[in-house]
This record gives C-alpha cells, sequence and structure tokens, in this order.
C-alpha cells in the first residue's frame, strides 16, 4: 500500500536514477518519449528504470492533445506478442491442452506493451496518469478502433490494482479535507449540488455520504454514494435535496434511503465498485445504527421516457396516446388518473422486463436489481426536475436491499432476468378489462385523453 513516506521514497530513487541517463537526447517530445518507452521495456537496473518511468510521467504531462495521441498509437501498434513464440504455443496447447501449455500459451500471448505499463505504474503519478490516459482512450475508440488494443490491456491491468481488496471505505463529512469536498461537488452526477451550503446539508446528522478510495490517489473518490436517514420509504427526492430542510435526529431513523451513486473516474469505467459500496455501507450503518429496520433507494429512471418513445415510434401497442407526452409536466399533480395509471403500468413493464433473459434495459434499474434489490414502489411526480421530466417523467422508484433475500434475487436476476418486485408492482402490471377487439373500452378510452 503507497504511504506518504513510500512515495517519497520512489521520488528520491527516481531522481537518483535520471543522473544516469547522461544528457537528455534532442528530439521531439513525441520521439522521446517513445525512446523512453522502448528504453523502459528493455532496462534491468532498478533505479534507471524508475527513473524512465518518471521521465515518462513527467513528459506526458506536457504533451499536447495531438501528442498524446500520436503516442497512444505507438503503443497500440507496438509492443505486440513474439509471433513465433506464439504459434508454437498455441501448436502446442492444440496438441494437448495440459496446465503446461495453457501456462505457455497465457506467456506468450500477453503483448510487452502491458509489462511496458506495470513499469511505468512504479512512477510518482503515474496511476492517476493511466487512469486519464484510458478516459482519453474511450473518448476517442470510435474514431480510432485502432486503439483498442491499448485500452483492453489498460482496463486488464486497472481492474487488478483497483480490485476490493486495495480500496478503502471513508466516510466523508464536513471535517475532511477541502480537496474532498471539492471533489464530491464537482463529480456528483444524479443530484447536482449547488454550492457549499447545499453540501453541507446533505453532510448533516440525518445524512450520510461515503466513498471508496485507493491509497495511490488518496484524495480522488473513485465512487461514493449519499444517504439519508429517515423515517419511512422516501416518495420524492426534493425534500431530501433541500438544503433549508430542518436535520433530523439520525437516531430516530428506521430508513437508510441512498439517493445518489456517482462514478467519479471515467478512466475506471467498466471496473464496478457499486455492489461491494452498498453492501459495506450497509454493514457501517448497522453497526452505527441500530434502529435502522430497512435499506432502500430513491433512483430515477434515465431511460424509461426514451424507451416511451421508441415504444411509439415502433408502432408498439400502447394503451397511452401519444398527446400524453406533450403534457405540461409541470402540473403533473392534475394530469388525469388514467393517464397516470397508464404511465405507471407502462413504467412497471417497462422494468421488469426480462428482455431474453438479460433483464430491463435501465442502467440504474440493471444495477441494483442485479444487485439483488428488490423493486419495492413506484413514485408518481417524485423528481420534477427538468431533467427529472426529461428522463422518466417525473417518476421514481424505491429499490430495497433486504439481506435474507440479496442472494437469491441476485441468482435469479443473473440466471434468467428475473425481477424481484413486491406485491403492489405486480398490481400494477394487471392490465385492465379490453373489450373484443384488444382495445380499452369506451370509459377508459375517454379517461385516457389528455386535459
Amino acid at each position: 500500500m503507497f504511504t506518504a513516506q513510500l512515495r517519497q521514497a520512489l521520488a528520491f530513487v527516481a531522481q537518483r536514477g535520471r543522473s544516469l541517463f547522461g544528457p537528455p537526447r534532442r528530439s521531439s517530445p513525441t520521439s522521446s518519449i517513445e525512446n523512453l518507452a522502448l528504453d523502459l521495456l528493455s532496462e534491468r537496473g532498478e533505479a534507471t528504470s524508475m527513473a524512465r518511468a518518471d521521465a515518462i510521467v513527467r513528459l506526458y504531462g506536457s504533451l499536447s492533445k495531438e501528442q498524446r495521441e500520436l503516442f497512444h498509437l505507438f503503443l497500440a501498434l507496438n509492443f505486440l506478442p513474439e509471433a513465433t513464440r506464439l504459434k508454437a504455443a498455441a501448436k502446442a496447447y492444440l496438441n494437448a491442452a495440459t496446465p503446461e501449455t495453457v501456462a505457455e500459451l497465457a506467456l506468450a500471448s500477453e503483448p510487452p506493451r502491458q509489462e511496458l505499463i506495470r513499469r511505468m505504474n512504479v512512477a510518482p503519478g503515474a496511476t492517476a496518469l493511466l487512469v486519464r490516459m484510458r478516459e482519453e482512450l474511450l473518448a476517442g475508440l470510435e474514431k480510432q478502433p485502432q486503439l483498442k488494443p491499448l485500452e483492453q490491456d489498460l482496463r486488464r491491468l486497472l481492474a487488478s490494482w483497483f480490485n476490493r481488496g486495495f480500496l478503502t471505505l471513508k466516510r466523508i463529512d464536513w471535517s475532511s479535507s477541502a480537496a474532498v469536498l471539492e471533489k464530491v461537488i464537482a463529480y456528483e452526477a444524479v443530484h447536482e449540488i449547488r454550492g457549499w451550503d447545499d453540501l453541507r446539508r446533505r453532510l448533516a446528522p440525518d445524512r450520510r455520504c461515503f466513498a471508496f478510495f485507493h491509497p495511490a490517489l488518496p484524495d480522488e473518490p473513485l465512487i461514493f454514494v449519499e444517504v439519508a436517514l429517515c423515517q419511512g420509504l422516501a416518495s420524492k427526492i426534493a425534500p431530501l435535496l433541500s438544503a433549508s430542510a430542518p436535520a433530523e435526529d439520525p437516531t430516530e431513523a428506521d430508513t437508510a434511503i441512498f439517493y445518489s451513486i456517482s462514478n467519479c473516474q471515467p478512466g475506471l469505467r467498466g471496473i464496478s465498485f457499486g455492489n461491494f459500496l452498498i453492501k459495506q455501507v450497509v454493514e457501517e450503518l448497522r453497526a452505527e445504527l441500530p434502529g435502522l429496520k430497512r435499506f432502500a433507494t430513491l433512483s430515477p429512471v434515465p431511460g424509461f421516457r426514451r424507451w416511451l418513445g421508441e415504444q411509439a415510434s415502433a408502432g408498439s401497442d400502447s394503451e397511452l396516446p401519444a398527446a400524453a407526452l406533450d403534457i405540461n409536466w409541470a402540473s403533473a399533480e392534475r394530469v388525469s388518473p388514467a393517464i397516470k395509471a397508464v404511465l405507471q403500468r407502462l413504467l412497471a413493464t417497462y422494468l421488469t422486463a426480462s428482455n431474453a433473459g438479460k433483464g430491463p434495459e435501465d442502467p440504474v434499474a440493471h444495477f441494483h436489481l442485479g444487485n439483488g434489490a428488490r423493486l419495492e414502489r413506484l413514485h408518481w411526480a417524485a423528481n420534477m426536475s427538468p431533467r427529472g421530466i426529461a428522463e422518466s417523467l417525473g417518476m421514481m422508484v424505491n429499490y430495497v436491499y433486504e439481506p435474507k433475500t440479496i442472494e437469491d434475487n441476485h441468482e435469479q436476476f443473473a440466471a434468467a432476468g428475473r425481477v424481484a418486485r413486491s406485491a403492489e408492482v405486480e398490481d400494477l402490471l394487471k392490465k385492465p378489462s379490453r373489450n373484443g377487439n384488444g382495445k380499452p373500452n369506451g370509459r377508459e378510452q375517454q379517461a385516457v385523453s389528455p386535459s
């Protein structure tokens, strides 16, 4: 594990090693960093190796975007496995699939680029640089698909370096460093934090914020969750976000509501921490506040309105008139009860679809259901912010994490896309009576027309 003393020691070794280089070569920054990478891979001395890695990190930080792209291409198109050894290993494996031939094939197929990245990572600040490098690669893959091998190598290595065993769970509160608090404001991805007063309320005694940290990035949260301690299931987001709402006594709470989970590092996309985070936070809260009996979310449904539009465009048989989507949602409380009922039924359908065993396509639903939660309740006019209306017509849902059923729920979801749901959600899925031609009866047809 990295400590401040260890980082200082590594920096000292790198500095001493740079004296072994001799005078720097005169060349462009791009060719210089390429030469350093080639030298680093062939280097055997530890001090010199660390110095070269340190030089790469420093030089990379000074490159322009165009120069970085050239370096990325250099890494992606070179440092390939040795073809003769790989062919021989593949042939030996096909002739006899033994533990020895499998091991040799694995070694022969690993590109030297992975060893280069490992050697780069010994330099101070290299881990953060490699995370940023992958972020840049992910953003440019569509235009430069030849960078995919480099991105895949980085993903494999980062997944190993950022596995759960290296992460530390920390509570963030008002006494946390200003650097960390500023990151929380900047990285909040679900419900924007509007300045320091807003953040102070979210860190009040009846609120909790927990984050995972990695020792190589001590002031950089990887992912954090915000929790409201309250009585009963929360049905609207506004009271939880109100900066002026008085703080309640947390010892009186019987429910912990997870209302925001934010991934902070785009360069770690696809490396999941959220399932570990929620489970560990549940254990932390149960130990601190024994009065908590229920752990649930108040979650957005970011894909619902888009899905409704796709259904309409595809000509799917929908009970909802197209005009209903053009309602003035600022007055959602006055929407026809029949339209409200139809929309809630469609939302329940969207969130429980098995999709050929893959489960619902909504990313938030997929995350919580895949972690073993139960779809508990749907709430009308729960998030009337512009974003909430644009994504889900203002509706939100509760997912409940019940320790006794988490594993069973997870297994059924993973195996067949089956969504664990409450009786209340099951009732919403029941369609009203229809007449002989499959359409709503006359009274229902009139009721669902927007007013």
